[in-house]
């Protein structure tokens, strides 16, 4: 049970349709820079539940802008074939929390990394009318450790995400690989 307590201590408000969950350590930023893979995701967009067994492996690449702006590049696979995008973040305040709410983006933060191996992230969005929120499991690796799963597993559950609402994406890094080269 004492296990419990920090993650629980980490998980401040939750409210529907809203969850707001705050890091209350501090990040350097540049030790989230560079290539991730992502490996399982949890999402509340309306389309996620019906997708999710279609999910491939997604690849991103972090890296910060000569202004301070997180830019973080991704490859998906989508209707298309692989499709890549770049979203430029600014830094809200003192904490670490960036945003681009013209871009749909309200709140991007680092929940919980061993700085070196994995981070569990949540973003919250708005695209049109359509608001959520997600929580996805960035890994260095192509396989994730068993301490990065449970920590994504616990943040997602505390969070309130029913499993129907997460999962673990297809071991297909063709699109991942194209972003990370």
């Amino acid at each position: 049970m004492k296990a419990m307590l920090p993650t629980a201590a980490l998980l401040v408000l939750v409210s529907v349709p809203w969850v707001k969950a705050v890091w209350l350590g501090r990040l350097d930023p540049k030790q989230l820079l560079g290539p991730w893979y992502i490996l399982a995701a949890a999402s509340r967009a309306k389309n996620f539940m019906v997708e999710k067994d279609m999910k491939n492996v997604e690849g991103v690449m972090v890296s910060l802008t000569s202004d301070n702006k997180l830019r973080v590049q991704s490859s998906r696979h989508g209707p298309d074939g692989c499709s890549q995008s770049t979203v430029e973040l600014l830094k809200q305040g003192s904490r670490w929390v960036f945003e681009n709410p013209s871009l749909g983006v309200l709140d991007y933060r680092v929940l919980g990394t061993n700085f070196k191996d994995y981070a569990v992230i949540f973003t919250q969005l708005e695209f049109g009318d359509e608001a959520f929120n997600t929580v996805e499991l960035y890994s260095r690796t192509e396989m994730a450790s068993r301490e990065a799963m449970q920590l994504f597993t616990k943040w997602s559950q505390g969070l309130g995400f029913l499993s129907q609402q997460q999962a673990q994406l297809q071991k297909d890094l063709t699109c991942a690989k194209k972003i990370l080269q």
